[in-house]
């Protein structure tokens, strides 16, 4: 196995992809107390996942599972090529705990637990990440799922809604049939991206566009199981209303994808030309955890069988407990692992 690494924020996305650890050998799962472990009814070794992020490719993904983690969401593709925004694409951020979106953050001169992310979600062509889906899924041993992250891409030259929507629901469909074809154990749909302002990362805040994008992708996937990766909300109706919306044709719902905000730079000049990126890490574990209790409390009442990834600031195995205890199946984390690629050695939480 090849020394644990880190993902390098002073180098591109591609660098990164390109210099992903190379020839870690994927053990057996280690023997977790606690279960049993599922993620949408699928058995797994534990309930520690890698949301996606941080794994660029097969490499990557082989060399966290090599590190004790068995949830492993590749990083989001799409139907096309698409370039990443430039540097800086993470930055460290001083900030308190984020409840609602739109506040200011300021950039840190030090290492934090929280950052703001600038991607973009990039991807290569379907021609390598197929490939590579399909090699990765080999390698990887029983206990061990492959979670293929996808997302539609919208035309910006569609001006109708209806023509617009329909346009990115088939995209969204023939991107998720690709990775299930490839291999994917299961498929996170991402409805939610705080970093783009086109429909692709906006889905979650309407729950009949996201009924009729989640309704295709099933179609286009048959049985395999399907998340829906969402960003923050707290209003009741809503939440109730995109439950009832997606249930039947979503297996899970992942949350939060972040919190968005404006960020200043170090000299108190804004950061990417002004416009609000994505908070992840430490500053967000408050709100994604009460979303989920939200999330959980509402698919108990109804009786819709949904089940919970949670998402956001985990680094200890107290904050897993928190998660499962508001009620998630499974956790799925990147800034700690980006961090510390060690840090599953300590999550599991306690009998």
């Amino acid at each position: 196995m090849s020394e644990p690494r880190c993902y390098d924020i002073n180098a591109s996305w591609l660098t990164n992809l390109q210099q992903a650890p190379r020839g870690d050998r994927v053990p057996p799962p280690r023997a977790r107390s606690g279960a049993p472990w599922f993620w949408c009814h699928l058995p797994v070794a534990s309930p520690l996942g890698i949301s996606a992020g941080p794994l660029l490719n097969g490499d990557w993904v082989c060399h966290y599972a090599s590190l004790g983690f068995d949830i492993l969401v590749y990083k989001t593709v799409r139907s096309s090529a698409r370039r990443c925004y430039e540097l800086p694409n993470l930055v460290h951020v001083d900030t308190d705990a984020l409840s609602t979106a739109g506040t200011r953050v300021s950039a840190s001169t030090s290492p934090t637990d929280s950052w703001a992310v600038s991607f973009g979600m990039p991807s290569v062509s379907p021609d390598i990440w197929q490939a590579d889906i399909q090699r990765t899924r080999a390698r990887l041993p029983e206990g061990k799922r492959l979670i293929v992250s996808v997302v539609g891409t919208a035309d910006p030259a569609l001006t109708q809604p209806a023509a617009a929507l329909q346009q990115l629901t088939d995209d969204f469909a023939a991107t998720a049939r690709m990775a299930a074809e490839a291999g994917a154990d299961g498929i996170e749909a991402n409805f939610s991206c705080p970093n783009v302002s086109t429909s692709d990362g906006q889905l979650f805040q309407n729950p009949a566009a996201a009924a009729q994008v989640a309704a295709a992708i099933r179609a286009a996937i048959g049985r395999t199981p399907l998340v829906l990766k969402i960003g923050h909300t707290t209003d009741h109706q809503h939440i109730r209303e995109l439950i009832a919306a997606v249930a039947p044709s979503a297996n899970g719902l992942a949350m939060t994808n972040s919190i968005s905000a404006k960020v200043r730079g170090t000299d108190g000049r804004p950061l990417f030309d002004g416009q609000s990126r994505g908070i992840c890490g430490d500053a967000i574990r408050t709100a994604s955890i009460e979303q989920v209790r939200l999330f959980a409390d509402i698919i108990q009442r109804t009786g819709i069988d949904l089940s919970i990834v949670g998402v956001g600031g985990i680094s200890t195995s107290e904050h897993v407990t928190a998660y499962l205890q508001a009620g998630a199946q499974t956790v799925a984390l990147a800034t700690a692992a980006m961090l510390d690629p060690t840090v599953a050695n300590r999550l599991m939480p306690a009998d």
